[in-house]
């Protein structure tokens, strides 16, 4: 299995935003170090899943886009898919769990794109996609469980060692892993003495519970959080543990309280909207601003689509 980041770069950088890395003169005065945000709320769609749902698609050939697309998503990957779609104008489907948030699915109506609902949380909702996808013979599009979306995402990481000569550290939330496995692949190659931290919710810490394990672990009753894109379980056979497991070198868990504190600290600080899944790598800072002292660090805003209710709750 090659993850292949510099074809993919190639491949949907005219697509694409080349996101800010952002320096915050107060993060970096909390380490004493230098703190920088990847910007990926401002990337197209308001979410890092731009990149790997078009680096798929547009590797895909002529006869395989003319079977038709079926991918399902809680909101961002369904935007990067539906972006995709129209990009290579290719016909495609997206199945979404009816706990969807409104606003999302209401961004997805902007696109020429079919919309289903099936199943109460996201694994439900993907098994069944598959399934559905596999029986009917069109082309299933895995929001993480794919090398070429894998690499897609991966895509940030090789924008970050262009924008900065040295990182120590790099923290990122992991849901199902596609974004931090491509980010790991990345920095295994190009920059392997960068500290690699995933960061998870503690109520949907399916990928971090699995790496203790040594095995995928599903959550029979996963509590709601905040980072809504990043919950769900994995795949029985995601490649995203592999490479979480061998190239991911510590774990960050936090609470909702911190989450959201995270979201408002980022309105507060820089006036930037961020949702739940980055406000988890900002928390998971805070939680770790003392051991991160004097050094380089990023953080990988992932997103920045979150409801104005939410929003104005938390502030």
């Amino acid at each position: 299995m090659q993850i292949d980041v510099k074809k993919a770069a190639a491949r949907i950088s005219d697509q694409v935003l080349q996101t800010p890395l952002f320096y915050s003169k107060y993060l970096s005065a909390l380490n004493k170090g230098n703190v920088y945000l990847k910007l990926e709320n401002e990337q197209y769609t308001g979410s890092f899943k731009a990149r790997g749902a078009l680096n798929k698609i547009l590797s895909l050939t002529a006869p395989e886009k003319a079977k038709g697309l079926i991918t399902a998503s809680t909101g961002n990957h369904a935007q990067g898919f539906a972006r995709a779609l129209e990009i290579t104008k290719t016909k495609g489907t997206i199945f979404l769990p009816t706990s969807a948030e409104e606003s999302k699915v209401e961004a997805l109506k902007a696109y020429k794109v079919k919309l289903e609902f099936y199943g109460s949380d996201a694994l439900s909702t993907e098994l069944y996609a598959m399934k559905f996808a596999n029986t009917s013979g069109q082309i299933w599009i895995s929001p993480y469980n794919d090398p070429e979306v894998i690499a897609g995402q991966g895509t940030l990481a090789l924008e970050m060692t262009s924008q900065l000569d040295s990182i120590d550290v790099v923290l990122g939330c992991i849901g199902g892993g596609g974004m931090m496995s491509g980010v790991a692949t990345w920095l295994n190659q190009a920059s392997p003495k960068t500290k690699i931290i995933g960061c998870l919710p503690e109520n949907s810490p399916e990928m971090y519970l699995s790496i203790k394990k040594g095995k995928i672990v599903f959550l029979e009753t996963p509590l709601p959080t905040l980072s809504d894109g990043s919950a769900g379980g994995l795949e029985s056979d995601a490649i995203t543990f592999d490479i979480c497991r061998k190239l991911i070198h510590d774990y960050e868990l936090t609470s909702e309280t911190e989450i959201g504190l995270a979201i408002k600290y980022m309105v507060d600080k820089h006036h930037k909207i961020i949702e739940g899944a980055a406000g988890v790598a900002l928390a998971s800072f805070f939680r770790r601003v003392t051991e991160l002292e004097n050094k380089t660090v990023v953080i990988i805003i992932c997103g920045g689509n979150i409801t104005t209710q939410k929003l104005k709750s938390l502030l």
